[in-house]
């Protein structure tokens, strides 16, 4: 029998996977801690997400940090639009996502206007969950968490609201790294930060979350992907356009048809789905569903979510989006740095440019034994970059001139185009865990069935008693398999068969049973998860019998 969201969540806090934060302090909403069950499961998730993207498809890792300064948030237009609507209560002040009101009536309701919102709430009669009373027109609400960077009045920053920007601002070390060649990638698993209006439903809407992604660069007249997989367009997936049409179909046919517009696009669909069934989500439970227009982010031209059914309903779990050249170029714009590729052309050609031109007098008044460094950094930049900046200050306007001259151009300078396949880590291990619970026909023990590689522990070690040396020697062949490299779960208390159903609920695939005979003929019993059945081995074949098995089991990306 398949579990349902409250299993789940009861299992989780039960058995280490995960739980809320702060407890002892009466917790504080939408902050999940994993413990030790949830933390490996999670680790394992990721190696996986990092084995395809970097080992695989050959993309450059970042690290960059949490916190971002308001500058590049700014430029980002985080500042201006990462919003969601809230509305209160008139009565006790409660707070509530108007949509998520809107969906509790209307499952399938996707924010198409502001009016259209403000009707449904009003033809739906929503009112106050908590008292009952009326509610406010809806309102814009920011959703960043900022905070001051250093004494005094201090810097205001921002906890990031996604990975990405750490890696647009990188762009020119990246392209240095990749030889100056697109397309390239670059990869950064991390924390997000979102201050969700109603976080809710444990690991589904955080305000602290753990995120995949990769910014992928491209030329702008050559947006092709040539990835690992050579049979990638042959790929069948379930796709729900923004026309309204629920169709299985290839990757390849979509592309023909134009359901699917840029060839990447369709190519990290199918990575993403092959990752999604690699770790063991239920391949029939997936579909691929556009964004209307209206629900684009401010940086998107298109955008494809991964939605995974689960008994809350479709769940996004990963979003592909065509940021285009927003990010970069409203970099360019506010920084004035040099974020450009540059193209060789086949035939230099002359032409006529706009050039800043220092004078020399100003610039010596303005930065000092500085001003030749100065000079230098205004003449590098494109003019229409207004309002230049140089060591934190303004360059009047009285101190430059612009001039047009004629240059031989043998290169021109382009800004790339980003696709960009994002991973909410939390929500896919939440759709993970559901679709592997269930409860064992006949004893109604509940069995996490996970993939070996997923599984926290490759192997659980269980003498029959702790006594007579059978303890001592199941805790040798627990320390033989450490040095094999294997994940060991030790258990030793309570009945042989509660043992197996404590393995079983966090997902152990294999159980090693120490007993008498141990001791007589170096044999142990191995128990399979899933099938219960059992075969009698001798302990030295056990390395090699678990890596055949586990490999057996790991489907193939």
């Amino acid at each position: 029998m398949k579990m349902q969201y409250q299993d789940v969540v009861e299992l989780a806090k039960r058995r280490g996977i995960f739980w809320p934060s702060f407890e002892i302090y009466n917790g504080l909403s939408g902050f999940y801690d994993y413990g030790p069950i949830g933390s490996l499961i999670k680790d394992n998730i990721i190696s996986v997400w990092k084995h395809i993207f970097i080992d695989l498809e050959h993309m450059a890792p970042i690290d960059s940090p949490n916190i971002n300064p308001q500058e590049v948030l700014d430029a980002s237009g985080h500042t201006k639009v990462f919003t969601d609507y809230i509305t209160y209560c008139e009565r006790c002040g409660e707070a509530y996502r108007a949509d998520e009101l809107i969906k509790k009536k209307l499952p399938d309701y996707e924010f198409t206007s502001y009016d259209d919102m403000v009707k449904k709430i009003e033809h739906l009669g929503i009112r106050c969950e908590k008292c009952g009373g009326p509610l406010t027109k809806p309102e814009k609400f920011n959703l960043m968490l900022s905070t001051k960077i250093g004494p005094g009045k201090g810097k205001l920053s921002y906890l990031r609201p996604e990975t990405a920007q750490g890696i647009f601002i990188n762009f020119p070390p990246y392209l240095r790294y990749f030889r100056e060649k697109l397309p390239f990638g670059v990869v950064q698993v991390g924390k997000g930060f979102r201050n969700e209006i109603s976080p809710r439903q444990s690991l589904l809407r955080l305000r602290e979350f753990n995120m995949a992604e990769a910014e992928v660069f491209f030329d702008p007249e050559n947006i092709v992907w040539n990835g690992f997989f050579n049979d990638m367009m042959s790929l069948r997936v379930r796709l729900l356009t923004n026309r309204g049409e629920d169709v299985e179909i290839t990757l390849g046919e979509a592309m023909e048809r134009g359901i699917i517009k840029q060839q990447p696009i369709a190519y990290f669909i199918g990575l993403t789905y092959r990752f999604l069934k690699n770790i063991g989500m239920d391949t029939g439970r997936i579909r691929f569903r556009q964004h209307h227009p209206e629900e684009l982010a401010h940086y998107s031209k298109d955008c494809w979510d991964c939605e995974v059914e689960t008994s809350n309903g479709w769940i996004e779990v990963t979003g592909i989006a065509d940021r285009n050249q927003y990010d970069i170029r409203q970099h360019i714009e506010h920084s004035g740095a040099d974020l450009y590729f540059l193209k060789k052309l086949n035939i230099p050609r002359k032409i006529k440019v706009k050039r800043y031109r220092a004078l020399d007098t100003k610039f010596k008044e303005i930065f000092g034994k500085d001003w030749e460094k100065a000079k230098r950094y205004l003449e590098s930049l494109d003019v229409n970059i207004k309002n230049p900046v140089f060591q934190g200050k303004l360059i009047p306007e009285d101190a430059y001139s612009v001039v047009e001259i004629e240059e031989e151009e043998e290169f021109s300078k382009e800004i790339a185009w980003v696709i960009e396949p994002s991973f909410g880590i939390d929500r896919i291990i939440l759709s993970l865990l559901e679709h592997s619970l269930y409860a064992r026909e006949g004893t109604g023990y509940k069995v996490l069935k996970l993939k070996p590689h997923i599984s926290p522990f490759k192997v659980a070690v269980l003498p029959l008693m702790s006594k007579d040396g059978l303890d001592d020697e199941a805790m040798r062949i627990e320390r033989m398999l450490r040095e094999e490299n294997f994940t060991v779960y030790y258990d030793e208390s309570g009945s042989i068969g509660k043992r197996y159903a404590r393995a079983d609920e966090i997902g152990v695939p294999y159980c090693i049973t120490v007993d008498y005979q141990t001791l007589k003929d170096g044999t142990v019993t191995l128990r399979e998860r899933d099938s219960t059945s059992q075969e009698r081995i001798r302990k030295e074949d056990l390395p090699d019998r678990l890596r055949r098995l586990i490999n057996r089991c790991i489907t193939t990306i």
